[in-house]
Formats: structure tokens, C-alpha cells, sequence
């Protein structure tokens, strides 16, 4: 029987188990990288292991979160990643350098390889026919410890792709909208998505990487394409085409489901409010006035996309009732861009370009006007992630983005009157790797620690009963933005947990820090969740801050699985409802009492949870893997991953 892209891949990385949807199998990683949101604590956990030398061939730590210093807390943390960099030996990108996933793509990803990236749009070198995977910081420690990657094989499903878009109205960012139209946020849970047939011929690599970089929205485990002659293509114009092999599948090669999109059909995608799946046509929307637009992001930041940005301002001025901010995804971007004038255009129209920085797509700096309208090439428009609590945020292509910025309304680029050039991917981009310092072999180099990181915090092993009180009771599609905010008040203090903690679901309940330290002295606290509880960043701290909070488990319909897996490495118990219906039996305040929690576990038995105050009974499964059952009765991967590294 034939292979599949994803199977050829893991079969040659695997170090045990058997490549069958639902089994657990580990992994060698060839990459492990990070962004300082994140990998702050990623490096103070691999410190806490105790080696000191990284044993992953390739790990590279990036700031680009962060980036605006108002204080001393983000220029103490990129000096600690720099430091920590030299010292275990991983290669560090500098701020100014670009995107992680921008960069990473033009200078680090290469076919046939599988990453690790602590930010789910890890998957956007699924791009270059690698298996990229978003994961949780300590997962990445882990790793970078010397562990394999251990995780649940998921379904592989095939994306058939036949037809060309209708270029320049029709981009990359349309085929992902539609998709998500098509399958919601939902629809790629324990699921791999390979992209095949006549079509993936039609798309260059930066167009691949933009569809499998908001593949995340779809909540799927990763995205990949083939490599082939586009792939080279790229390789060879960023020097390395010594690191390109083909990968396809075989002919006969299996799926778990085949879903068909012909290209020549997409047509111009917009997301509305407050959900990446909340998709329609462009043409429905058409007219609407807009208060802001921003132009850039992982998802939409490489050179062919900005330079036909560019086209689109040329000679042109932004309109009078909009604001244009413009964030090229990576130093090597914004130098071309530079170069050949197209930043000149971009600047003349009255844009405001921004850094290289994931800037206004987490909130950090770029927030919209109280109540405003804020069309956006990004991935993600969570009600308050911009910044602004009651802004509305629409997601579209960076062409329907700058006909707007002109416009000041929604237009179908097919009913527009301004010219929109057709840019091909350059033969050469220009290659300065300036602002990367590559690993250090000075062992005796000291990291630097400014006052606001602390230690990490570890968790007690499992206690074998849970008697706590259900501090939240929530709706579905809850993000990790809900349960932890991002933005410049927060992000800062990803290094300090205990302050971190105080941020808490504030955007849902003010006061839940003070309830959840109140119940953390009496038993500790429960949350109940619906379908896909936890979707959206990887940030462990989202994980962290309820643990040391005392959260003792969640209770939900589902989980997305990078918060589930955050959860579990954090020794936070992820349960599900056996009879969803139940979720309707409990209230917020009442106390819940599961027994004999180590044996259930190891057993696998179903949980009898008890409504203490209405004497009520419900079940709960945790549908835990042997790895994750070890796990969570040693309190967390920090205290297994250290036993099993230092003994």
C-alpha cells in the first residue's frame, strides 16, 4: 500500500509506535523554535530540567511578540532569551529580524524536516512540505532535552486541489477562508490536512505557507503540501537549494476523507466578527465602511504580497476616514521592499509601517477606536484581541485590505477601478543573515535574569480526590485569549507567574483572580467549558496561570489540543462530559467531589463526579494515553521530564 506525504515523514522520524489514527507515537525533531511571548518560559523550563546543552540538531529562539519597551520588562527578557541562546546553544534571531514563522520559512524550514514551534502557527512551514507543529513551551523543552515528540497520530486528510485562482483578485488568504467557511474551527480536530493534485502546481510556496499557517484556525494538528518544483524554486532564491528533496504521495496512497476544492471557483473571502469561520463573500459585505486596516501578520507577510500591496497605494492616498498600518513579516522582506520603492509607495499613500513584529495581531500597539471597524490580513479576530474590548474585527486578503484602506469601504477587487499589478515571486531575495547570531560554543556564558522573571512553578503530584468549587462556567469556542489575555498590559509579565495569574479570565469575570485565590486555600477551583474549550495561541500560560491559581481540573464537551495537551503538561485534569447534556446540571459556585482519581486514571474507568450541594451525579472521561496517565499523577511534564533526563 502506498504512503501519504505525512507517513513517509513520520515513518522516517519515528522512534516508536505504530502510524494508525488514535495511537500514540513518539518522534525525533530535527527543529525546536520559539518567540519570546512564549519561549521566555520555554528557556527557564529547559534550564530547570538541568543540562546544559540543547540535543536538538536545530533550535532557534525569536523575539517578535513583545516588542514595544515602555519598561524595563521586555528589553530584561529579549537579553535573557539572547543569553539563554548562547548558552544551551541555539541560534538567536535579533527583535527587528521578522515574524518567527516569516523568517523561519526563508531561512530554516526545508522539506521532509519536522518542527516544533511554541506559537500555533507553527504550521506555516507546513508551506514548505515539512510536518510544523504548534506546541506548548514545555512540550519544546522537552524536546530540546532530548526527548522525542510525543503525540495521538491523527486522521490524514487529503485537500484535493484542481483549477487556478483568478489572480490578482483572488489570493491564498481566499482558499483558507473558504475552507474554514467550509469545515469551522472545529473541522480539522485530530486531524492533518495534505494538500494534493493539480492545483498545488498553480500556488508558489509563500501562497502554500499562508494557507497552512491559518490552517491552525481550523483547529488542525498541522498542514502540509508536497515539495516540488515551486519548492525548489524558493530554495534556490534563498541559497539552499542543497536542502531540497521532492516529497510527494504515492498514487495509491490512503485518506481518512478527500474534500475537493477547485481553484477557479475561489472567489474574494471576508471573516466577520468574532470568528475566523464566520466567513462570507466579499461582494456580501460590499460598501461597508471601515475605521482601520492592517496589512501584514505571518499569515500574509511575504515579498509577492506586499509588493502587490504596493501596487495597489501607488499614487494613491489612504482614505481620509481610515487608518493603514503596514507590518512586513521579516527584515529580508522589508529591505527588498526598500529597495526596488515599493516602501516609498507604501509610505506616500499615508500608511504607517510598522516594524517587523507581529504588532496589532496580538494587540500590541494598533488597537481601533472604541466601537471601530478594523479589516485585517490577519488570522485571528477574537472579540478584544485587537485591543480594543468592543471593536469589530473582519478578516480578508491583503488585496481586499487596500482597496478598502483607499476606498474607506469594502470593494470587490472584480468591481474595483485602481490597477492591481501581477507580482511573481523574485528569482533572488536578498540575503543578509545580520540579525541572526548563530549558537555560541562559550559554555561559560552567564544569563542574564532581569527582576521581573521568576522561577517556574511546579506542581504537586495528583491528589488521589478533588473536592473544589466551579469558579466558571463557559460557553463553546472558548480561546486562550479569553482564558489569558495578550496585548502590552499582559504579555510583559510571561516570565512572572504569579503576576501573570492576576490577568485571569478578566476579560470574562473581574473577579475571578480574587475568587480562584480564595478557593485555592479551601480545595482549589473547577472550570466547566463547551465544545473546543481553549482554541486559539499555544501560550502555556494559559495552562500555568490557572494552575497556580489552583485550578484542579476543567471540565468541557471538547478540547482544542494544544490547550488540551497545556492542560495535562501542567497537571490540570482535561475531562469530558460523557452525557453532554450534563454540562446543564451544574452551576457556577457549586462544590464538585471525584474520588479515587489515581485509580480511575490508571484504570481507565469513567469518573462518577458528585454535585455536592444537590447530592447529583454525572460521568467524565479523560481518554488519557499512557504517557499523559504518567503525567498527570507526577503533577506535569516538568517533574517526568526531569526524572527521566537527571534521574
Amino acid at each position: 500500500m502506498g504512503k501519504n506525504i505525512v507517513e513517509k515523514i513520520l515513518e522516517s522520524h519515528l522512534v516508536y509506535g505504530d502510524l494508525k489514527p488514535g495511537n500514540l507515537i513518539g518522534v525525533r525533531v530535527d527543529e525546536v523554535y520559539t518567540q519570546d511571548a512564549t519561549g521566555t518560559m520555554t528557556w527557564l523550563e529547559f534550564e530547570a530540567i538541568g543540562l546544559d546543552r540543547i540535543k536538538v540538531p536545530l533550535a532557534v529562539s525569536y523575539v517578535d511578540h513583545n516588542m514595544l519597551q515602555s519598561n524595563f520588562m521586555n528589553a530584561d527578557d529579549h537579553l535573557f532569551l539572547r543569553t539563554a541562546a548562547a548558552k544551551f546553544g541555539a541560534y538567536f534571531s535579533r527583535p527587528g529580524n521578522g515574524i518567527c514563522h516569516q523568517v523561519n520559512l526563508e531561512r530554516f524550514a526545508a522539506p521532509g524536516m519536522i518542527a516544533l514551534g511554541t506559537d500555533s502557527h507553527t504550521p506555516t512551514g507546513g508551506g514548505m512540505g515539512m510536518i510544523s507543529i504548534g506546541v506548548g513551551g514545555l512540550d519544546a523543552a522537552s524536546v530540546m532535552a532530548g526527548m522525542p515528540f510525543e503525540f495521538t497520530m491523527p486522521k490524514i486528510v487529503k485537500i484535493y486541489l484542481t483549477g487556478k485562482l483568478r489572480r490578482p483578485h483572488v489570493t491564498a488568504m481566499d482558499v483558507i477562508l473558504s475552507l474554514l467557511k467550509m469545515l469551522t474551527v472545529k473541522g480539522g480536530v485530530g486531524k492533518i490536512f495534505e494538500y494534493g493534485g493539480p492545483g498545488v502546481k498553480d500556488l508558489s510556496l509563500t501562497e502554500r505557507a499562508t494557507i497552512t499557517n491559518m490552517g491552525a484556525e481550523l483547529g488542525a494538528t498541522t498542514s502540509i503540501f508536497p515539495s516540488d518544483e515551486n519548492t525548489l524554486k524558493f530554495l534556490k532564491a534563498q541559497g539552499r537549494q542543497h536542502q531540497w528533496i521532492e516529497l510527494e504521495a504515492d498514487e495509491d496512497a490512503t485518506y481518512s476523507e478527500i474534500i475537493e476544492i477547485d481553484l477557479s471557483n475561489i472567489e474574494p473571502m471576508i471573516a466577520q466578527p468574532h470568528s475566523p469561520d464566520n466567513v462570507v463573500s466579499v461582494k456580501e459585505l460590499k460598501g461597508m465602511k471601515i475605521d482601520q486596516v492592517c496589512i501584514g501578520s505571518c499569515t500574509n507577510s511575504s515579498y509577492k504580497i506586499m509588493k502587490t500591496v504596493a501596487s495597489i497605494l501607488r499614487g494613491k492616498t489612504v482614505h481620509p476616514d481610515v487608518t493603514l498600518f503596514v507590518n512586513p513579516g521579516s527584515k529580508q522582506v522589508y529591505e527588498m521592499l526598500a529597495k526596488d520603492g515599493s516602501i516609498e509607495d507604501i509610505i506616500s499613500s499615508g500608511a504607517r509601517v510598522l516594524e517587523s513584529a507581529c504588532g496589532p495581531c496580538i494587540g500590541m500597539g494598533g488597537a481601533p477606536g472604541s466601537g471601530q471597524k478594523s479589516l485585517r490580513s490577519y488570522n485571528r479576530n477574537f472579540k478584544g484581541r485587537s485591543g480594543t474590548k468592543d471593536a469589530f474585527v473582519y478578516l480578508a486578503s491583503p488585496v481586499v485590505c487596500a482597496l478598502a484602506a483607499i476606498e474607506g469601504k469594502i470593494v470587490d477587487p472584480f468591481d474595483g477601478s485602481i490597477k492591481i499589478d501581477l507580482i511573481d515571486e523574485p528569482e533572488t531575495f536578498l540575503i543578509n543573515d545580520n540579525m541572526i547570531i548563530p549558537p555560541q560554543k562559550d559554555r561559560e556564558i552567564k544569563i542574564i535574569k532581569g527582576p521581573n522573571i521568576k522561577e517556574v512553578p511546579i506542581k504537586e503530584p495528583l491528589e488521589t480526590k478533588i473536592t473544589a468549587e466551579v469558579l466558571l462556567k463557559l460557553g463553546d469556542n472558548i480561546t486562550t485569549d479569553d482564558i489569558l489575555p495578550a496585548g502590552s498590559q499582559v504579555l510583559p509579565y510571561r516570565s512572572n507567574i504569579p503576576m501573570i495569574s492576576t490577568f485571569t479570565f478578566k476579560n470574562i469575570d473581574e473577579t475571578f483572580y480574587e475568587r480562584a485565590i480564595n478557593a485555592k486555600n479551601k480545595g482549589g477551583g473547577i472550570i466547566i467549558g463547551g465544545e473546543n474549550y481553549g482554541q486559539g495561541s499555544s501560550r502555556e500560560h494559559a495552562a500555568m496561570a490557572p494552575m497556580f491559581l489552583g485550578i484542579k481540573a476543567v471540565i468541557a464537551k471538547s478540547f482544542a489540543r494544544i490547550h488540551r495537551a497545556n492542560l495535562i503538561n501542567f497537571g490540570i485534569l482535561p475531562l469530558i462530559f460523557v452525557n453532554p447534556d450534563d454540562y446543564d446540571k451544574i452551576q457556577q459556585g457549586d462544590i464538585l467531589e471525584i474520588v479515587d482519581l489515581i485509580d480511575s486514571i490508571k484504570s481507565d474507568q469513567v469518573y462518577r463526579v458528585r454535585v455536592v450541594q444537590r447530592d447529583i451525579y454525572f460521568d467524565v472521561i479523560s481518554n488519557l494515553n499512557s504517557k499523559e496517565k504518567e503525567l498527570i499523577v507526577q503533577g506535569g511534564l516538568l517533574p517526568y521530564v526531569r526524572k527521566k533526563v537527571i534521574g
